[in-house]
């Protein structure tokens, strides 16, 4: 099971798992649909179904994705928990980088 939230502590997953170009591909192609399969991911880009399955599993880790099982497929679908911790880690940052 997945916390449904991930700490600050999780923050450098979330930026190492976006570090990789295919996988910020990723998320753009889930991004415009509503859930997809590793096969159907793998239809759009120039990589094994295998490969971009490691991917995905990279990318549930930091809570970036999400998967549901759909009769004999397995669905992924975007998921905002692991941005939002990035995301207020960074703006956190900035807010005493700026005070100082």
């Amino acid at each position: 099971m997945k916390p449904d939230y991930i700490g600050h502590a999780d923050v450098s997953r979330v930026f190492s798992a976006l570090a990789d170009p295919r996988r910020r591909e990723l998320l753009e192609l889930l991004a415009g649909t509503p859930a997809a399969s590793a096969g159907a991911l793998a239809a759009r880009l120039p990589v094994s179904r295998q490969a971009v399955a490691q991917h995905l599993a990279v990318l549930e880790e930091c809570a970036l994705v999400s998967r549901r099982r759909a009769g004999r497929q397995v669905l992924f679908s975007v998921r905002t928990d692991g941005l939002t911790a990035a995301a207020d880690w960074l703006l956190s940052r900035a807010t005493a980088w700026l005070a100082q």
